[in-house]
């Protein structure tokens, strides 16, 4: 396959953004950080295929530091490659650090070269050690084709679900990093292909335009749409403002001029701490102020970026109104008659996950936003929930075959996430939107972006009902049959052979 008959980013059109100001987002950047740049966006595609049949200088293959991993993807390019890149990759190469890049010779693939990288593993406790190691994954690979002066480079997913990595901020990362090197190295860099499968393709394809802008129109909205952290403007790496270290010119300026910011320290701490030129105020740290537990204000929705004049006090006081109002709709719940809205059947539970933990189906086509009574849809809502949510549980949403009227507004669903507790999104396992649409994955990243942050890496777009039997059992899940009609004329039967298998 030969990069010329690829289509250019810069070919495809620009969204229309003007709907973006009915929804009454803020912004976080006073301008666009990423300019309309029609030079770059002609270097960039977006293409899913088979990258082992790409003609290019360089092709990525991600893989682990010993070159053994078992993905696919890793596979093929080793099989496609030949022998001679086995014998090299365990005589020469031999090992690879998460994080590094190493090229080899592309030996019997149509590319050139191979840079072969180790994405890292996801952990959420760790997650700026894994953002930092993703960046410089990136990094490497383009410092590699700007060092070997190579026009072309094919780069696959790097991340991957496998390793835990959340999509959609794989997908930030990368697009940042390539932007950022692009801008600095990029005169030489013809074409930039990311090589995609059929998941990645509808994120990158929402995200892209944040990027890479195909308009300055789409670069102005794109400042309501960009996370608060884009990284370092120069070349997009994550940075780290709570553990950076302020060095400055004269190591004993801050404590010759500040005679008194060191009270209650001893004498010796406080010549230690000048003779590096470490500048503490330990009232204005967070530790001194008492913030509440930093993960529970986010899933409660409540702001814990203002810490002046957010004291443990006010917070708890929040918390303390919000468990009030959850408990006055609960009672409600529990008294009044909601057979109108459990009776149309589009909220249930369906039996246990492989985990034993309980599966909430919605049926997106069966909820008529417009006709609907809402208070009582929360109240119901609320009443199936509550009992399920004191351990694990999931969530399955079918998007199938929905249209207009069955959207419920962002408004609405801010107020549903507002209302449920910290349980409801703490023990939240995963949250599964099944048949997405484009317009789907959009006002689902807006949401999680601006609305739901703290749940993000929790919810996963799922093209087929069959991925869904990796973690349900198929006696667990019963669903309309107009889903499962639907999911055989889009995906086949593949599932019911599984199931046969099975049985």
């Amino acid at each position: 396959m030969e990069v010329e008959s690829l289509a250019r980013w810069s070919e495809t059109n620009a969204t229309n953004s003007s709907f973006l100001r009915v929804l009454g987002l803020e912004s976080y950047h006073e301008s666009a950080p990423f300019k309309f740049r029609p030079d770059l966006n002609k270097k960039i595609i977006l293409w899913e295929g088979d990258i082992t049949t790409l003609s290019v200088n360089a092709v990525v293959h991600p893989t682990n530091e010993s070159f053994t991993e078992s993905s696919q993807l890793s596979q093929k390019v080793i099989e496609c490659a030949g022998s001679k890149l086995k014998e090299e990759l365990v005589t020469k190469i031999k090992y690879c650090r998460t994080g590094e890049a190493k090229i080899t010779q592309g030996f019997d693939l149509p590319a050139r070269h191979i840079i072969h990288t180790v994405g890292p593993k996801y952990n959420a406790r760790y997650k700026t050690a894994a953002e930092t190691a993703l960046y410089f994954c990136y990094r490497n690979v383009m410092e590699l084709v700007h060092e070997y002066q190579l026009s072309s480079v094919a780069i696959p997913i790097i991340y991957t679900v496998k390793r835990g990595y959340p999509p959609d901020e794989g997908a930030h990362l990368a697009l940042r990093t390539i932007r950022r090197f692009l801008e600095q190295y990029g005169d030489n860099i013809e074409s930039v292909i990311l090589v995609l499968d059929s998941n990645n393709y509808g994120i990158y394809q929402v995200l892209s335009p944040l990027y890479f802008p195909r308009s300055v129109h789409e670069a102005e909205f794109s400042r309501y749409q960009l996370p608060f952290e884009i990284g370092d403007p120069v070349n997009g790496e994550p940075i780290i403002s709570d553990r950076r270290i302020r060095i400055i010119d004269n190591p004993q300026h801050t404590f010759q001029e500040n005679p008194h910011s060191f009270e209650g320290i001893s004498h010796n701490t406080q010549l230690g701490l000048a003779k590096f030129g470490c500048s503490v105020s330990v009232g204005e740290h967070s530790f001194a102020q008492m913030e509440d537990d930093v993960d529970r204000q986010k899933l409660l929705g409540q702001p814990s970026h203002q810490r002046v004049g957010h004291p443990v006090t006010d917070i708890n006081h929040l918390t303390l109104q919000h468990h009030e109002r959850y408990e006055r709709l609960l009672r409600r719940a529990k008294t009044e008659d909601l057979s109108e809205v459990s009776g149309i059947g589009c909220l249930y539970q369906s039996g246990t996950d492989k985990f034993g933990r309980p599966v909430v189906v919605f049926v997106g086509k069966w909820f008529n936003f417009n006709e609907i009574n809402l208070d009582k849809a929360l109240l119901y809502l609320i009443s199936l929930l509550d009992p399920l949510v004191k351990g694990d549980y999931i969530i399955l949403y079918f998007h199938t075959l929905t249209e207009g009227h069955n959207h419920p507004s962002m408004t609405w669903m801010r107020e549903v996430y507002n209302v449920l507790e910290y349980k409801h999104k703490k023990n939240l396992k995963g949250f599964y939107i099944i048949h997405p649409t484009f317009w789907t994955k959009v006002m689902t990243w807006w949401f999680l972006t601006f609305m739901a942050p703290a749940i993000k890496h929790k919810v996963h777009s799922v093209p087929g009902v069959e991925y869904l039997y990796n973690i349900i059992n198929m006696d667990q899940l019963e669903i309309p049959a107009f889903i499962t009609e639907y999911d055989m004329t889009v995906n086949g039967v593949r599932y019911v052979e599984q199931t046969s298998g099975d049985e």
